[in-house]
């Protein structure tokens, strides 16, 4: 586990990225999410052999990486499940500002992993 500024309560600490890290941080902040993990895994290794290229290996690590962010860290869970409530709200303009905070979470947990 790595070093991490501190983002008010993380479930877990930042997890290595290696697929087996990122695959025992997911059984602890959602576990309901392990076969998703897996048959995008597989997809990204086949994709890897197929495409003669660690891109598509590279792509599920971070991919994986930012979701476990958002779930490990309460400021970015909540606010994550906020927008997301909010997404299809009658108002235009409430689910357009829904938008931009989820599109702002993703983009804070990927920089915090690295990508």
């Amino acid at each position: 586990m790595s070093t991490q500024a501190d983002h008010g309560h993380e479930l877990i600490p930042r997890p290595e990225q290696t697929p087996d890290a990122l695959r025992t941080a997911i059984a602890v902040v959602d576990p309901s999410r392990l076969d998703e993990m897996q048959a995008t895994k597989d997809g990204a290794f086949a994709k890897a052999v197929e495409w003669q290229s660690l891109s598509p290996v590279r792509s599920w690590v971070l991919t994986w990486a930012r979701d476990i962010e958002i779930a490990r860290r309460s400021d970015l869970s909540s606010r994550f499940a906020r927008a997301q409530s909010r997404l299809e709200h009658e108002n235009p303009a409430i689910a357009q500002e829904a938008l931009r905070e989820l599109s702002a979470v993703l983009d804070e947990a990927m920089k915090a992993v690295g990508g």
